[in-house]
């Protein structure tokens, strides 16, 4: 009895894995694989594939199977790879007006949220970090281009990023992505300065009937990763961050103020142990003469 016990556990285990795989195919494909019912089809996939992480007893099963995770890591390059692809294409398209290439990018960003939503739970948010560094570069280029400035589903394609960026700024900052101190401090640089310059933009029209907005409590939660994640760095570039933040014009968003002073702290204590290590030594010798 226990055998055949063992036999079905088996089987249903490796059934749930293929439907899971199935699952993350069609939720991370591209285009439109099923034109009669639009998007419905790969959002409800996304959503089951969801449903399949939530917490139960087959859920490690799941999370800590290769093949599953090399799906998934599949499905994520694709999606970071297409989302580069079509935003890169916005450059050389002549018509940015209608809601195609709307449609296209945030529907992109969408996939791109999600996949946020599920990696965490299979222990890949730093494939994703990784993804997400290696075209941060080429998205603020085109994202920052005259040509989306003058579009106003442009601004919402840069809220978009602002709420995907959190993300990223939230797994490194706090610890449960962990990058080279070099990685991190190039995630910094690419990144503030659009940060700063779109809490600007958005609180200029705080007062005005504008309809993209960010949760304030987005902003903190921003604002405190950021904060860990200067603190986290080598005392030398704290200090490189601290001395731009000081020189913006955005000095108020994101506040470094604590950093600054943690770092000023620690930069002293350290001077202080440099200095008096030496003298302890000399006094101790004359001691001991």
């Amino acid at each position: 009895m226990p055998i055949k016990k063992a036999r079905v556990s088996s089987v249903d285990l490796v059934a749930t894995r293929n439907v899971f795989i199935s699952a993350i195919r069609f939720a991370t494909s591209s285009g439109n694989p099923c034109p009669l019912f639009g998007d419905e089809l790969k959002t409800s996939a996304q959503e089951q594939v969801e449903y399949m992480l939530g917490e139960d007893e087959e859920t490690p099963l799941i999370t800590a199977d290769e093949e599953v995770k090399s799906e998934v890591k599949t499905g994520l390059s694709k999606i970071c790879s297409l989302f580069e692809k079509d935003l890169s294409s916005l450059l050389f398209e002549s018509d940015l007006t209608s809601t195609t290439a709307e449609n296209r990018i945030l529907g992109n960003l969408s996939d791109i949220e999600w996949m946020c939503k599920i990696l965490p739970k299979l222990d890949l948010m730093k494939e994703f970090v990784s993804n997400w560094t290696e075209i941060s570069s080429i998205t603020l280029v085109v994202i920052q281009n005259d040509k989306l400035d003058s579009l106003l589903w442009g601004l919402k394609v840069k809220v978009k990023l602002i709420e995907v960026i959190a993300k990223v700024l939230d797994a490194v900052g706090y610890g449960s992505v962990i990058l080279q101190a070099e990685c991190r401090v190039k995630l910094l640089k690419t990144w503030l300065p659009f940060i700063r310059k779109m809490k600007a933009l958005l609180l200029g029209n705080e007062e005005t009937d504008f309809s993209y907005k960010i949760d304030e409590d987005l902003w903190q939660s921003i604002e405190g990763a950021i904060v860990s994640l200067v603190l986290a760095l080598p005392s030398n570039d704290q200090a490189e961050i601290l001395m731009e933040w000081m020189e913006t014009e955005e000095v108020r968003y994101p506040d470094l103020s604590e950093a600054f002073e943690i770092w000023c702290y620690r930069t002293k204590s350290a001077k202080r142990r440099l200095v008096e290590g030496p003298l302890e030594r000399d006094g101790n010798a004359a001691v001991s003469l």
